[in-house]
């Protein structure tokens, strides 16, 4: 099988280096991508249609889609725009978009009205997370992380703090505009794809009541793996034999826009 990885916010393809490398191990190919605006594509602009056409650019017929936290909403945009190249879909602690509502809005994040009538982002997530304890706005208006033990205790608390420290290095200031575009996915909530979602018990980002949200509406009885928000950095091993997995578990119920 081929396995095409999808970050959240802050990180890039690097994060799946370690989960990549496992995967090959167990006879399946994998790549992970830079979505624009993130990574080496840091300074690229990122709607919607740009993350999209991203992930669509590199998907064969027959891939599994993984994403992971935010990268859960655009692997729904990508299938929704390539349903025929995708073979199964894995949410790992992840979100799935609201029909009709603003990425912002399905994170449960909020705006801030400017004098010209226009909106800009004033959280990404609600603070249920604690992420405004380490979040703010650079001189672009992305979203930046800047205190290094309130991120490690976030994304890595159960990684070393070598890995911690090195991931840390390479977060990048999260992109905003694609998150205030409303979503309209009509195909994907029809072509009904194969899916699967994946909790981290430990996770200290994505709060439980969210998780079950996303896993009621993809209609799915979850996976689970005891590890951190990045079990792809701290069990990359596990975490490769949890997707493997997943690619043979069916829907329960169908989804739910």
């Amino acid at each position: 099988m081929r396995f095409v990885l999808i970050h959240g916010g802050f990180h890039g393809a690097w994060c799946w280096s370690r989960t990549v490398s496992e995967l090959q191990q167990l006879g399946h190919e994998a790549v992970a991508i830079d979505l624009p605006g993130h990574g080496e594509r840091r300074d690229e602009g990122s709607t919607l249609a740009d993350r999209r056409d991203a992930i669509v650019s590199v998907l064969r017929p027959g891939d599994v889609l993984v994403g992971h936290s935010g990268g859960g909403y655009d692997i729904t945009l990508a299938a929704d725009a390539a349903p025929h190249l995708v073979s199964h879909m894995v949410y790992l602690a992840a979100g799935l978009p609201l029909e009709g509502r603003t990425i912002l809005e399905a994170t449960g994040g909020a705006t801030t009205q400017r004098e010209d009538g226009g909106a800009d982002v004033a959280q990404l997530m609600t603070d249920e997370t604690g992420m405004l304890r380490f979040i703010r706005p650079d001189a672009r208006g992305r979203m930046e992380c800047f205190d290094f033990e309130a991120v490690r205790d976030f994304f890595y608390h159960d990684c070393d703090e070598a890995t911690a420290r090195w991931a840390y290095s390479l977060l990048t200031p999260a992109p905003v505009e694609f998150l205030v575009e409303t979503v309209c996915l009509g195909t994907f909530w029809q072509a009904d794809l194969p899916r699967s979602y994946v909790r981290c018990l430990q996770d200290h980002a994505k709060p439980v009541s969210a998780s079950l949200e996303v896993i009621g509406r993809l209609g799915v009885n979850p996976l689970t793996i005891d590890g951190s928000h990045s079990p792809f950095l701290s069990r990359p091993r596990e975490l490769a034999a949890v997707l493997v997995h997943a690619t043979t578990t069916t829907p329960a119920r169908p989804l739910c826009p």
